[in-house]
């Protein structure tokens, strides 16, 4: 796939591998496991409150039924990426010290957790952005978002707690939505604008999406297979159980493999590099 398609190359992985915005779970201390609230549904097999650990996680922080959560019931730890925030909670902001070891870090590292896991969010998509071709007139900001927000990643808990996740996602936000909107300016034809829409179930199988706004829509279970999403923006859409057999993701902007993970596809499924196939695929 060129890079003139929104291509994530190489100075993308180069730079998120700088950034370390790669989950490392043999570096973390278990935290998306113990941190975050899981409410019993088609899911997740069971209550979890924020906080206490999951019943699966073994004293070496690792799962116990990893290569079984499908068929256990815990669908949604496999869509789940923390980008890289649990390896530096573990091993950066707490300097190494685990909760279990150091009881008293417990409830900082915990609270911590997903304020570092949105700032990583963040950087994720800021690094993807830089990349694209069409956005040289905010090149200069992309890079200036970039660090400011790893500077925030680089406080201690206390200060993690502090900031104003709205402000920062606010700022970044905009600025990522004229960065898309640069690189899907030459799409041709119309570009439809389903910003946010509630497309729960709806009927697209087939649909011409070039170029479309899909961010923060809900997919859930929508029928996309054949459709055409090449070019679309799908910054935060959600594809759980959205069939994608026969559709063409060449170039989406913002596609995470954690939106594959979640949605249902086939060998006819068109991924752009370098999205692995997921395994329950048919």
């Amino acid at each position: 796939m060129s890079q003139e398609h929104g291509a994530v190359g190489a100075s993308t992985h180069a730079a998120r591998a700088q950034l370390e915005l790669r989950a490392d779970c043999g570096s973390c201390f278990g935290l998306c496991c113990v941190a975050l609230h899981f409410t019993a549904s088609a899911e997740f097999a069971a209550n979890k409150p924020a906080g206490q650990p999951c019943a699966n996680l073994r004293g070496d922080f690792r799962c116990g039924i990893h290569a079984r959560l499908r068929e256990e019931g815990y669908s949604g730890c496999t869509v789940f990426d923390c980008y890289g925030a649990g390896q530096k909670i573990s091993q950066v902001t707490f300097g190494g010290r685990d909760w279990r070891g150091d009881p008293a870090s417990a409830r900082p590292m915990f609270e911590a957790f997903p304020v570092m896991r949105q700032l990583h969010e963040l950087l994720w998509y800021l690094t993807e952005a830089l990349d694209f071709p069409a956005a040289q007139p905010v090149r200069s900001a992309l890079r200036q978002a970039i660090g400011a927000t790893r500077e925030l990643t680089r406080a201690d808990a206390a200060a993690l707690l502090a900031v104003d996740m709205a402000e920062v996602r606010g700022e970044v936000n905009a600025l990522l939505l004229r960065a898309s909107e640069l690189a899907r300016a030459d799409v041709p034809g119309r570009r439809p604008n389903h910003r946010g829409a509630d497309l729960i179930g709806a009927g697209l199988g087939g649909a011409d999406l070039r170029g479309a706004s899909l961010r923060g829509a809900l997919l859930v279970a929508a029928d996309l297979r054949r459709a055409d999403l090449r070019r679309a923006d799908v910054i935060g859409a959600d594809f759980r159980d959205a069939d994608l057999r026969g559709a063409d993701l060449t170039g989406a902007l913002f596609l995470t493999q954690a939106q594959l993970n979640a949605a249902k596809g086939d060998a006819t499924t068109t991924l752009p590099e370098p999205f692995e196939r997921p395994a329950h695929w048919s």
